[in-house]
């Protein structure tokens, strides 16, 4: 007769990634009913320089829609170097203390730059060009940490993937990352 076996499977607890990541797309729904127009020209980003012009005040940088997708990205970067740093056993993957530590972490260094190109940006007399190529830098990084969303969630939820897809990963990053930059030192220079 066979034998029915059971095996218990220990899953960590992974209640507080659900909610964050449930917590993401609401806040991409409420800004897409909110800003209905905003979030149309924002999601062709990648393709049209529309939103950067349109929305290229400096008060943007402080507006509702900016803050709610800079915390998107937050999110979506802590994610990723979590589950890096889990691959690498060097944190555990479903741990919300280390998710809470890299958060801290990565927001501590956007801001702690931020502060210093606008006090290097103050000493040379350059805000105006800093504005504009910081609201560049915050959109397409927005942007980019919107796109991750969805590859987080895949990463967290499923046993890791090969090393050369997570390879794949970053170099993908790294040069989506190279060329917003540039893109955004092009438009701000333009503007000048």
């Amino acid at each position: 007769m066979n034998e029915l076996l059971l095996n218990e499977r220990v899953i960590g607890g992974k209640d507080w990634a659900t909610i964050l990541f449930v917590l993401c797309f609401v806040l991409i729904a409420v800004n897409r009913t909110a800003y209905e127009t905003r979030f149309a020209e924002f999601v062709k980003l990648a393709w049209s320089d529309k939103y950067t012009k349109i929305y290229k005040e400096g008060s943007n940088l402080m507006s509702g829609f900016t803050i709610s997708f800079f915390f998107i990205q937050l999110v979506s970067f802590a994610f990723l170097i979590q589950f890096f740093l889990s691959y690498f056993d060097i944190v555990e993957k479903y741990s919300w203390i280390s998710f809470i530590q890299i958060f801290t972490l990565v927001a501590v260094f956007i801001l702690s730059k931020f502060l210093i190109e606008k006090i290097i940006a103050t000493s040379f007399n350059i805000e105006e060009f800093n504005e504009q190529f910081n609201l560049h830098k915050v959109n397409y990084r927005t942007y980019i940490g919107m796109l991750l969303l969805p590859v987080n969630i895949i990463l967290f939820y499923n046993e890791p993937p090969h090393i050369i897809v997570l390879w794949i990963i970053i170099g993908l990053i790294v040069l989506t990352s190279v060329v917003s930059y540039l893109i955004s030192l092009r438009q701000s220079c333009l503007l000048q």
